[in-house]
């Protein structure tokens, strides 16, 4: 297929020249956002695809239909994408829905003095270099990822495709106190609480669910209802982009999944990484799956 070996460098930041091109990333920037739009950014494999479905279910009252016969790429095109203006224009959806995983830096601009809704997803990085890892071994669009460890180099010095998580993530979350409509969900809340997470963005987007609207949200925002819909798993896209036969595109779903994949001294060498990088800033991360008797005796406290 087309450019599937071009890389195209944006504003020092690398991005795979089969989706992207210098056009599409300057139109990007200058993007007339409506109020009634609503954005979810985020920087890859941090829940991108989940919140897609999440965000649908929630404007369709939690109706599967649109969920199970429309791509989720094209429900929520990216908007950095080169065929992202063709979609747009084909959709008769009032409230459009736009994904992106450009940094802040490069979209605030557009978006100032939009009231445009925003929804910024992240995830613990660990999880975030192991499942950009495999998606590299699949994405024939993507540069080869080469062993683990040289990959997990990569990701912590910030030359990947996308640039580097920890600014990505401090770039954007750093305005959620000064931005009145941008709302921060992490991956980690969506798997571990799924129906207050529809709750919470169902309630930021101003779209009442009763509640067997927000059961039927859960249920098909589930993860292994994503893993067998068609449009959400990216089954639809052709072998020579992405390459199932080197495995799944919704993996496995679980938090702490870094621990089958990190040595001891590449932990260690994370973790001095990100204290130096992230210094400044006062995000929590949940790095693993809690005990699930934890879990249920820190429910039983909030009951009491």
């Amino acid at each position: 297929m087309a450019r599937l070996d071009v890389i195209e460098v944006f504003h020092g930041i690398s991005f795979p020249g089969h989706l992207h091109t210098q056009e599409s990333l300057q139109l990007a920037q200058k993007f007339p956002f409506k109020d009634t739009d609503i954005l979810i950014a985020s920087y890859p494999k941090s829940g991108t695809t989940w919140m897609q479905q999440i965000v649908t279910l929630i404007s369709s009252k939690g109706n599967p239909n649109l969920s199970q016969t429309v791509p989720n790429w094209t429900r929520a095109p990216w908007l950095e994408q080169y065929y992202f203006s063709v979609l747009l224009e084909a959709s008769s959806i009032t409230s459009r829905v736009i994904t992106t995983h450009l940094p802040h830096h490069l979209l605030g601009p557009a978006l100032q003095g939009s009231k445009a809704k925003v929804i910024y997803v992240s995830r613990n990085p660990k999880d975030v270099v192991v499942s950009f890892y495999h998606f590299h071994k699949m994405a024939n669009f993507l540069p080869e990822a080469g062993t683990f460890s040289e990959f997990f180099n990569r990701f912590l010095e910030g030359t990947l495709s996308y640039g580097s998580w920890f600014d990505h993530v401090k770039d954007w979350t750093s305005h959620t106190a000064t931005m009145n409509n941008l709302l921060h969900i992490t991956y980690e809340e969506m798997s571990l609480d799924l129906y207050g997470t529809i709750k919470r963005v169902s309630s930021f987007l101003q779209s009442n669910l009763v509640e067997d609207e927000v059961n039927n949200c859960v249920k098909h925002c589930s993860f292994s209802s994503m893993k067998n819909n068609k449009m959400v798993n990216y089954t639809l896209i052709d072998e020579e982009i992405i390459d199932h036969s080197k495995g799944s595109f919704m993996r496995k779903g679980k938090i702490g999944d870094w621990k089958n994949m990190f040595t001891e001294e590449q932990n260690q060498y994370f973790k001095s990484v990100f204290k130096s990088k992230m210094q400044d800033c006062t995000l929590e991360f949940v790095w693993e799956e809690p005990d699930k008797e934890e879990m249920h005796a820190q429910t039983v406290n909030k009951a009491e």
